[in-house]
């Protein structure tokens, strides 16, 4: 099945404003579980074109003890180092020709305050009007149910824009969560996007919630991306955690639980709303039968 809509359809009306420049960032490190939100934002890099205009000194940001450069053979056979910088991409998306502005990075070891005011002065140069930080936790979710994402906006105008909820954490906070703060702090729209990555399988890859961020980003934009092996990739990680608790009794049980817990908050099990959601993702995929 292909991963773009017919010839016929229309994109799903956007959640933020058609055609406005609009910012995506993740950072790997502490908010990033499972490497989900990087993964996301490398998978919107390759499959939209992405070309990168700018980055961060990272003599600036980064502990090279904490997060060392490497050192590898290149292209043409002689040996380079690659640090550990932050990449600043634009693209603009095929159907609806929004530019989308890229920032992918670790997170930094200090200075957070310039380095979150220098990606913003790249932004705003290049129009943005609009921040979405990308965030992957661990939390008490099954692997076997859909990985929630929640979005959130410390934004009065955006929360009734979008209908999102306030964002009511306290304690320490990564590096999403200051851009974010800073991004409102200059006016501009600000949100971010967090999915849930089951605790008992926190290594990276996790192609389930990479795909969960990158549904959520399509909903926001109002742009298809085509997932490519993606799906596949869920499906086989979901199998081998499957695996993985049918052989322990005990994180098997502790899956039963969770399963338990999320079907009962979640009755009725489906709003009008999640399925005109669901309905409107299979017509924006469909292609066999309409030669799209």
């Amino acid at each position: 099945m292909s991963e773009h809509p017919g010839p016929d359809l229309e994109p799903r009306r956007p959640d933020l404003p058609a055609r406005e420049p609009v910012l995506l960032a993740a950072f790997e490190g502490w908010n990033d579980a499972g490497g989900a939100a990087s993964q996301a934002l490398e998978h919107l890099h390759d499959t939209w074109g992405a070309e990168q205009v700018d980055e961060l000194d990272p003599e600036e940001y980064h502990d090279f003890q904490v997060n060392r450069p490497v050192i590898a053979v290149g292209p043409d056979g002689n040996r380079e180092i690659t640090w550990p910088t932050t990449a600043v991409a634009v693209t603009t998306t095929p159907r609806t020709s929004r530019t989308v502005v890229l920032v992918h990075g670790i997170e930094p070891s200090m200075r957070w305050r310039r380095y979150c005011g220098e990606i913003l002065d790249i932004a705003q140069g290049l129009g943005v009007k609009t921040v979405v930080t990308v965030g992957a936790l661990l939390a008490d979710v099954p692997h076997t149910r859909p990985i929630p994402v929640n979005a959130t906006s410390e934004d009065v105008a955006v929360r009734e824009m979008l209908g999102l909820e306030p964002n009511t954490y306290e304690g320490p906070t990564g590096i999403v969560g200051v851009l974010q703060h800073e991004a409102a702090a200059r006016g501009l729209r600000a949100l971010s996007l967090w999915a849930a990555v089951p605790h008992y399988v926190a290594h990276p890859p996790s192609p389930k919630a990479t795909l969960a961020i990158l549904h959520r980003v399509e909903q926001l934009l109002g742009e298809p991306v085509a997932m490519g092996e993606l799906p596949e990739d869920a499906l086989a990680w979901q199998s081998g955690v499957d695996e993985l608790a049918g052989e322990d009794a005990e994180i098997g049980e502790y899956v039963r639980q969770l399963e338990e817990a999320k079907d009962t908050a979640e009755l009725p099990e489906a709003s009008g709303e999640a399925i005109a959601q669901e309905f409107e993702r299979y017509l924006r995929r469909r292609d066999k039968g309409t030669g799209g």
